[in-house]
């Protein structure tokens, strides 16, 4: 399927979407005021707040179809304020024409035509000063400062490649930062390409994938020089690195392809992982509304972990680690803290004792451990600050484990890096066959299992099955 007038970033289309459910919700929540509002001065009748909510469905739907079909969702670059502003009334007017014209059909006359005027404007004014004091300012200086670049490899630096870069700029909201092309010949490399340099031959591709945090590589060669393809789509599979082209179709064994297109330039997308992105918002979703709804209980619990950890030995309550997450980006993974303040330190004292097969270290009786930490460990009560990062995003509730910089420098093939295409989580399917007591290479295909198969039912599954597992403290270290 090809698409026009495409955001190409994954970002973009995200917060598109987000923005989608945020005018919904602030068209709820004015309905809501509006009539409360009313009922307080006693200008509202006593048909009931349910009779009034009824009719969001009937104005929520065509509102959101004229949102989306005027444009109000392209993207904030796009989208200027004033032009976002113009969308709404435009759909708002319309879609209270359909509203009424169905209360007139339906012959409901409990809804005032001033309760819908009153609504109607302070729903334009509140959606449009949420753009563009909160969201715009957001977007500013996020793209000020380069948080969400999206990091690009290109493979060609000819007249396709050239064009290519151009377009990129045009169409990314957030920023894009081409980290360098890669050339079939040797004699190019270190030559400047519009901004960035030729940074290797397309031989060196996976040792740049490794190095380096690549969110996408595009390839931009005429069709007479792809014979080295199938190891360039095999490298950033292996790695988890989206990969697009600009050609033809090519019969490629990959999780998901999708043709875009952007002012006449043809782009297959080769996804590592067939995720869709609509389950993936439900997910989040889901990750959000299940911690929040347990921090009433999850709290006080941690304040007595934290109590007794600093009764203990008077140290630290957290132990902060720079984990690597989605796409390799780090981010400090929060535990409470089970081992001596300077374990790290005595790490390398005690790595000839390690048990665990693979990149990963365990040691059944880690003298590093602290009394405290020995029941934590064992109940797996240490990682509940990890729900701190389910909320900021940095982790979901299910997902393969974040592993720590020294644990992936010890990868030995390139698959092992397929797991950074998905968001980390508290326990995967690891967690209910075995946890510690798994070989790596077994952990390693339980992850990637996870990562070809994933729903949002496995999700669930897996966290039922998960409550009887730690209970039992099976295989915990």
């Amino acid at each position: 399927m090809i698409k026009s007038g495409y955001l190409f970033d994954e970002k973009s289309r995200e917060i598109s979407r987000l923005l989608f459910l945020l005018d919904i919700l602030l068209t709820l929540l004015m309905l809501l005021l509006v009539y409360d509002v009313r009922q307080y001065l006693g200008l509202e009748s006593e048909s009931g707040l349910a009779a009034h909510v009824a009719i969001l469905p009937i104005l929520g739907v065509p509102l959101g179809y004229f949102l989306t079909r005027f444009g109000a969702y392209q993207g904030l670059r796009v989208v200027s304020l004033a032009k976002y502003a113009y969308m709404v009334v435009k759909a708002f007017l319309i879609s209270l024409a359909v509203l009424v014209g169905i209360l007139f059909f339906l012959k409901v006359d409990y809804v005032s035509r001033s309760f819908l005027i009153e609504f109607a404007v302070l729903s334009v004014l509140v959606m449009v000063f949420v753009r563009g004091s909160l969201i715009w300012w957001y977007f500013r200086r996020s793209v000020q400062k380069g948080e969400n670049y999206l990091k690009v490899l290109i493979i060609g630096t000819g007249r396709r490649a050239k064009r290519l870069t151009e377009m990129l700029n045009l169409h990314n909201e957030w920023g894009i930062h081409i980290l360098g092309y890669l050339d079939t010949e040797s004699e190019h490399v270190g030559e400047p390409v519009l901004g960035s340099k030729v940074l290797g031959t397309v031989d060196e591709i996976e040792k740049i994938l490794t190095s380096q945090v690549v969110d996408e590589v595009i390839l931009a060669v005429p069709r007479s020089s792809l014979s080295f393809m199938e190891e360039i789509v095999s490298a950033c599979e292996e790695q988890g690195v989206r990969f697009r082209f600009m050609a033809d179709v090519f019969d490629l064994q990959v999780a998901r392809m999708q043709m875009v297109e952007m002012d006449g330039i043809p782009l297959l997308t080769f996804d590592p992982v067939a995720q869709n992105e609509k389950m993936l918002l439900i997910k989040r979703l889901m990750d959000l509304a299940i911690v929040l709804a347990a921090m009433p209980l999850i709290l006080p619990l941690m304040g007595l972990i934290a109590l007794a950890i600093k009764i203990d030995d008077g140290g630290p309550i957290f132990f902060v680690q720079e984990r690597v997450g989605l796409r390799k980006r780090l981010f400090p993974m929060l535990k409470f803290r089970s081992m001596v303040v300077d374990a790290e330190a005595k790490l390398k004292e005690i790595e000839h004792l390690n048990e665990a097969e693979g990149p990963n270290f365990k040691i059944a009786k880690d003298p590093r451990i602290t009394s405290v930490g020995h029941f934590l460990r064992k109940t797996s009560l240490d990682e509940l600050p990890q729900l701190l990062n389910v909320i900021r995003g940095h982790m979901s509730l299910v997902g393969p484990r974040p592993m720590s910089q020294r644990d992936v420098e010890l990868f030995d093939r390139g698959i092992q890096r397929k797991r950074f295409s998905v968001k980390p989580g508290l326990t995967c399917i690891w967690q209910i066959s075995g946890r510690s007591n798994l070989s790596f290479e077994k952990w390693l295909e339980l992850d990637l299992k996870y990562i070809d198969e994933w729903n949002l039912w496995m999700d669930l599954k897996i966290l039922f099955l998960t409550i009887p597992v730690v209970l039992k403290g099976s295989g915990a270290v």
